[in-house]
């Protein structure tokens, strides 16, 4: 997982594969994020194929920080497949979600 920051916005350019070994590399990148202070968060799906069970529990989990410490998260890039994930999960009434990173950006600015 790529880390990039744009002002006060971390941006996490998420892998490939959010499977069950990815899911623990992502969740500790993004810990690490929170450790250091970040508080709006763009989960930036764009090259994400595939998010198992293991992924979802990652960003719910990210969320549920985020809504404690008063940040926020929003999901953008989702190929159809991750989407439909999100969506049979009920996911993705839980998440902002847009098409692209700039949309994500500017609903954080």
């Amino acid at each position: 997982m790529d880390v990039q920051t744009s002002g006060d916005v971390t941006i996490a350019v998420l892998p490939t594969r959010i499977d069950a070994v990815g899911a623990k590399d992502v969740e500790d990148r993004l810990t690490a994020c929170f450790d250091t202070g970040a508080r709006k968060v763009v989960a930036d799906f764009a090259g994400t194929e595939y998010v198992s069970s293991a992924g979802l529990r990652v960003f719910l989990a990210a969320l549920k920080f985020l809504q404690k410490e008063q940040g926020r998260i929003v999901l953008c890039g989702l190929a159809p497949f991750v989407a439909e994930v999100f969506d049979v999960s009920g996911f993705s009434t839980l998440f902002e979600i847009t098409e692209s990173r700039d949309e994500a950006l500017t609903l954080l600015a």
